[in-house]
């Protein structure tokens, strides 16, 4: 048995135990959709932008719980624009993951709390929030990409520590049953994490969030991630599985040899390379374009363009990422990711999903030029679905097995029902 057989074997078998330590934390289950999410920008959301989220299979959205605007006097607390946000997520059965950030003009001269009284207060803040939430499946999420310009004046991980212990300690004396994870690193950077475990942060932490962009392709953050685990392993506290979520990345359609077709074909890879490497959470950036300039990548991370019109149904004009959201939670919702099929090249990638005993195969590759494979998938007649959904060609088993033509846009192998 070739060494990727073996790699794929074992990946399947810690997806499996890892998979049950979740079912005791909170963070999702291994169903798709159930961890897959968006980042937001508001608390009050558009007349029909949140059908239109959820109709796309985002179980989960990201967004600012910011201090500033929740403590504008000293110790007096106002949580009601996320009571109204968390209000109209309810009603579509999201779920929010709050970002615990930056900081506040009462404390530190505004800048990333630094000194005895900013840690106090911003922990006592979210000691607050957390109490006020309780219940509502928030996951809190300490800071947001402190390893960069989010923490200023500049980075500091020991500062950062210090807060985070801080918090961590202030969250579980006041709801030790709530959702506590960081540090939401800018890419997987090993040095500052490491300084966080070494800090002791796994004692509070449920899971560990990095935002692993790359302008390459999603697949190479298998290594990374293979890495973080070990990292994650050597420093959690005995016998507590920590899993790590991937709580913000994307790929902006405005990149250099990027545009909206290249965008739609990285969501699905983004996503089933996390699935595939027992990632609970995958929180896409972003929602919604952020402007309209064609020169400025930051516009255009966006799963749906930038106009917003309530006249018209759906409110959004969708890209091309948005229907392969909705389509890959539509083809796979319910099963939950089995294993990686050996193929004769490590640029092909097969995953298989099951539920209930039944299988469908999730196949594309990151060589330069499409070709065709055989892939073993029993008897029987198979739907090929493309990655924006449509019409599926159909294909038949021979020997056990049914050909495509791979590509680097994922399709879906879905079984055809025969009735009797």
């Amino acid at each position: 048995m070739s060494r990727l057989h073996w790699q794929i074997m074992l990946a399947a078998l810690l997806c499996g135990l890892a998979s049950l330590a979740r079912a005791a934390t909170g963070l999702p289950g291994p169903n798709v959709p159930d961890g897959l999410g968006v980042n937001i920008h508001f608390t009050d959301p558009r007349p029909g932008e949140i059908e239109m989220l959820a109709a796309a299979g985002f179980r989960w959205v990201r967004m600012d719980f910011a201090w500033a605007g929740t403590e504008r006097e000293p110790g007096k607390y106002d949580f009601s624009a996320y009571d109204r946000l968390l209000t109209a997520l309810d009603k579509h059965q999201l779920r929010a993951v709050l970002i615990l950030d930056y900081s506040n003009p009462h404390y530190d001269h505004g800048l990333s709390p630094a000194s005895d009284e900013g840690r106090r207060a911003m922990a006592h803040w979210a000691a607050a929030a957390v109490r006020h939430f309780r219940g509502r499946g928030v996951l809190w999420e300490m800071y947001n990409e402190p390893n960069i310009f989010f923490w200023r004046p500049k980075p500091d991980v020991d500062q950062y520590c210090r807060l985070a212990l801080e918090v961590g300690r202030a969250i579980a004396a006041a709801e030790p049953g709530e959702i506590y994870v960081g540090p939401a690193t800018s890419t997987i950077d090993f040095k500052f994490l490491e300084k966080c475990f070494q800090a002791g942060l796994l004692k509070y932490w449920s899971a560990v969030t990095v935002h692993p962009y790359r302008q390459e392709g999603p697949e190479a953050a298998a290594g990374e991630y293979a890495r973080l685990r070990e990292l994650i392993d050597r420093y959690a506290p005995k016998s507590k599985h920590i899993p790590i979520i991937s709580g913000e990345w994307g790929y902006s359609s405005a990149w250099h040899k990027y545009d909206e077709t290249r965008q739609g074909k990285m969501l699905p890879r983004q996503w089933l390379t996390n699935l595939a490497h027992d990632v609970p959470l995958s929180i896409w950036y972003d929602w919604h374009d952020d402007g309209q300039d064609v020169k400025e990548p930051e516009h255009h991370f966006g799963t749906v363009h930038f106009p917003y019109d309530a006249a018209r149904r759906p409110v959004y004009e969708p890209k091309p990422a948005y229907r392969a959201a909705k389509t890959l939670t539509a083809a796979l919702a319910g099963f939950r990711f089995e294993k990686r099929l050996p193929q004769p090249s490590g640029d092909d990638y097969v995953y298989a999903f099951v539920k209930d005993g039944e299988h469908r195969y999730a196949t594309w590759t990151t060589a330069a030029t499409a070709h065709a494979v055989r892939i073993a998938v029993g008897q029987g007649s198979w739907a090929v679905m493309g990655h924006l959904g449509g019409t599926p060609t159909m294909a038949s088993a021979a020997d056990g097995a049914v050909e495509i033509k791979l590509s680097d846009a994922p399709q879906y192998l879905l079984p055809v029902k025969t009735s009797r």
